[in-house]
């Protein structure tokens, strides 16, 4: 497994569309592999393939950070989703305090639809619909995003956004000074 770039703001490659994945192979278990290492590593509960320059409708989740098994590792639940869609978005909305991997260390509350009815494929390539909500309804539809070129930024209000890429901006500049030190 390898620890795969995460694209960040602004790079032009997060806002293209993904496409189809056609069949489960080899070189497919490792990007979800990798990607999952990837995921960890950054401390992150979601990232899609469009996140490390693969644009294919691939995403990865896991939402547990629940308490250490008996040998002291923390318990996992890592979910693939291949080709995911969203059937039926509840009208009803929640709205959650979102980050992303490639907006490092900005968050934003962002309301989306609290249930949706989504149809995806597992990494065995078996299709499953089920009606989802809460944290694992609001994570898919904010990876989902990333599948057509959307980050969480885009939900909110102009002035919103131009706000937390100047906070961005701000401490990226800080960083690079600290590192020229």
């Amino acid at each position: 497994m390898a620890r795969l770039p995460i694209l960040e703001v602004p790079d032009p490659r997060l806002r293209r569309r993904s496409v189809p994945v056609s069949a489960v192979t080899d070189e497919l278990r490792t990007l979800v592999a990798d990607m999952f290492e990837t995921m960890y590593d950054a401390a992150g509960i979601g990232l899609a393939a469009a996140q490390v320059d693969r644009p294919i409708r691939l995403l990865v989740i896991d939402l547990v950070d629940g308490p250490p098994d008996a040998e002291g590792r923390s318990t996992r639940n890592p979910r693939v989703f291949i080709n995911p869609e969203i059937l039926e978005p509840s009208e009803e909305t929640s709205v959650y305090n979102e980050g992303c991997l490639s907006v490092p260390d900005q968050y934003a509350e962002v309301a989306r639809p609290a249930r949706i009815r989504a149809r995806w494929r597992d990494l065995g390539w078996v299709e499953h619909e089920a009606t989802l909500d809460g944290l694992l309804a609001t994570c898919l539809q904010h990876e989902m995003d990333h599948l057509e070129g959307i980050l969480f930024i885009d939900h909110l209000s102009r002035l919103r956004r131009e706000m937390l890429l100047k906070k961005l901006a701000k401490a990226r500049a800080e960083a690079a000074r600290e590192k020229a030190a």
